[in-house]
C-alpha cells in the first residue's frame, strides 16, 4: 500500500516537472511614454535602433495596440487585471500613491485603493499558482494595492544591485517563468533630467508634427527622447543577448510594447492617437509569423488574457479582453480609451474607434485638453508652448489643443487625418452625423454594460464598495 503510494507521488511529482518545464516562457520589455511615431518599424527613419529592428525582424508587430488611458498608473492597473481602469475605479491618475497618506490635497483627495472584488487578481497570480517564477524588475505603479504575493520577485521602484538581482536567473532548474523588464530611460521626465547629456541625433534633422511649433526648444527636447531611445535600445540588447546566450530567445515569447503615448505635450495625458496608440510587437516561438503585421483594434485589457493563453490556462470570465492569439475570438468592432483625472485636474474624456473613424466626447468643455499639470511644466518643450500661445504665435492648429471652450465632440478620419488635427464636427454640412450618432451610441452602451465609474466622484469612489 504504502509502496503504491509512494509511486503515486513519484508520479505526480515526474509530471508535475515535465508539464513545467513544457510550459513556454514569457518575457516583456516595456518602455515608458512612447509613441509609435518615433520607430523604425513603423516608418520614422530618424535613428536607427539596431536591437528593437532586430527583434522586429521575428516578431509580429501590430498596428492597432492602444492604452485604456494615456497614463501610466490607471493604464498599468488595466494591464495586470485584464479590467478596464473606469471599471475597477483606477482610472484616475496615481489614486494609490503607496507609502504616502495624501495623493491630491489641493482637491482632497486621499491616497487611496479603490475597493473592488477579491476574485479579482492580478494575472501573475494564475501564472505562480501553475508553477511560473514571475519577476518584475523595476517598476510596478498598478493604482492600487497589490497582493504581497502576485510576484516571486519584484521592486516598486529600486536601481542597482537591488534591480539586477530580480531577475528570471533565480527561478528552479527548467521551472517556466515570465518576467518584466521595465526601461525608465525614456520616461518623460528624462527630457529634462539628460538635458545635459549627449544627444545621438541631430535636432535640426527632426520631423516635427503639425501640432508643434518649429522652434529649437521644441527640436532639442525631441532630440533627446530619440537620444533616450537609442540608450534604451542598449538595454534590450543586452536582454536579448542574455537570451540567446542561455539558449532562452528561441522557444520564449517576448513581447515589446510602451505603457502609453510619447512624454511630450499632446501625447501623454491626451486622448488623441499620439497618447493611446503604442508600439507593439509579440516575438513568437521559433519566430513563427516572423515580418508579419495584424491591424486588429487591441487593448491594453487584452494583455493578461493573452498571457493566460499562451501559459494554456483558461482566462477568466470576468476579463474584459480576449487573448490576442486565440484566432477563434470575433474581431473588436469598436476600441474605446478614457482619461479622467491627470494629478491635480479633473478632465473626463472618452473616445471610441474603429480603425478608420474616431470620436472624442468631451464631458467638461470649460477646460482645454493642455490642462495646467505642474508636472508636465517641467519640460522646456510645455514652457515654450504656453510662452508661445500667450504671445499668440502659434498657428491655428496648433492652439487648437489650447482651445477653451474646446468641442463637447470631436470626430476624426484617422486615414487621411492621422494627426487628428480637422475635427470634422465643425465641416459644414458633414455627412457624417448618421456614424456619429451610431458612434455615441455604442461608447453608451458601453458606459453602461462596464459600469464606468468615471461618472462619480472620486470621494464617492472611495466612499463607495465596488457594484
Amino acid at each position: 500500500m504504502i509502496k503504491n503510494i509512494l509511486q503515486l507521488v513519484l508520479l505526480f511529482t515526474f509530471s508535475l516537472v515535465f508539464s513545467q518545464s513544457e510550459k513556454p516562457n514569457i518575457i516583456w520589455l516595456v518602455c515608458e511614454d512612447q509613441s509609435v511615431d518615433f520607430f523604425p518599424m513603423y516608418g520614422d527613419d530618424t535613428v536607427n535602433l539596431p536591437n528593437l529592428e532586430s527583434l522586429a525582424d521575428d516578431s509580429v508587430i501590430y498596428d492597432n495596440m492602444h492604452a485604456t488611458t494615456p497614463v501610466c498608473a490607471p493604464a498599468r492597473s488595466a494591464i495586470i487585471t485584464g479590467m478596464y481602469p473606469t471599471t475597477l475605479g483606477t482610472h484616475n491618475m496615481r489614486a494609490y500613491n503607496e507609502g504616502r497618506d495624501t495623493n491630491q490635497p489641493t482637491l482632497g483627495i486621499p491616497s487611496y485603493s479603490p475597493k473592488f472584488p477579491e476574485y479579482i487578481l492580478p494575472f501573475t497570480k494564475y501564472l505562480r499558482n501553475q508553477g511560473y517564477y514571475c519577476t518584475n524588475n523595476n517598476k510596478e505603479d498598478y493604482n492600487f494595492k497589490i497582493s504581497e504575493d502576485a510576484w516571486d520577485q519584484t521592486c516598486k521602484y529600486c536601481s542597482g544591485n537591488q534591480k539586477e538581482n530580480i531577475h528570471w536567473r533565480n527561478r528552479d532548474n527548467d521551472q517556466p517563468f515570465f518576467a518584466v523588464f521595465n526601461f525608465q530611460i525614456t520616461h518623460e521626465a528624462q527630457i529634462w533630467s539628460q538635458a545635459d547629456n549627449k544627444l545621438y541625433v541631430d535636432p535640426d534633422q527632426i520631423k516635427i508634427p503639425p501640432y508643434f511649433p518649429d522652434d529649437p526648444i521644441i527640436r532639442k527636447d525631441m532630440a533627446i527622447n530619440y537620444s533616450n531611445l537609442i540608450r534604451m535600445d542598449r538595454e534590450v540588447g543586452k536582454l536579448i543577448l542574455e537570451l540567446k546566450n542561455k539558449g532562452l530567445y528561441e522557444n520564449s515569447y517576448i513581447f515589446f510594447y510602451s505603457d502609453h503615448g510619447g512624454p511630450f505635450p499632446r501625447h501623454k495625458r491626451a486622448i488623441y492617437e499620439s497618447g493611446t496608440k503604442i508600439p507593439f510587437m509579440i516575438k513568437l516561438p521559433n519566430s513563427k509569423q516572423a515580418g508579419t503585421r495584424d491591424d486588429r483594434l487591441l487593448s491594453f485589457v487584452d494583455l493578461a488574457p493573452t498571457v493566460l493563453d499562451i501559459a494554456g490556462l483558461d482566462v477568466p470570465e470576468y476579463m474584459q479582453g480576449k487573448s490576442i492569439l486565440d484566432e477563434s475570438i470575433k474581431e473588436r468592432k469598436y476600441l474605446i480609451s478614457a482619461s479622467d483625472r491627470f494629478d491635480e485636474h479633473v478632465d473626463r474624456i472618452r473616445s471610441i474607434q474603429t480603425k478608420n473613424y474616431k470620436l472624442i466626447v468631451n464631458f467638461d468643455t470649460s477646460k482645454p485638453h493642455a490642462l495646467p499639470v505642474s508636472y508636465r511644466e517641467k519640460m522646456p518643450m510645455m514652457r515654450k508652448m504656453n510662452e508661445m500661445y500667450s504671445s499668440g504665435e502659434l498657428d491655428s492648429i496648433q492652439q487648437l489643443w489650447f482651445q477653451t471652450p474646446k468641442k463637447e465632440l470631436e470626430f476624426y478620419d484617422l486615414q487621411v487625418d492621422p494627426y487628428e488635427i480637422n475635427n470634422l464636427i465643425d465641416t459644414p454640412y458633414h455627412n457624417y452625423k448618421s456614424l456619429v450618432n451610431r458612434f455615441r451610441k455604442a461608447l453608451e452602451k458601453w458606459i453602461y454594460q462596464t459600469n464606468d465609474l468615471g461618472m462619480l466622484s472620486e470621494k464617492e469612489i472611495i466612499e463607495n464598495s465596488y457594484q
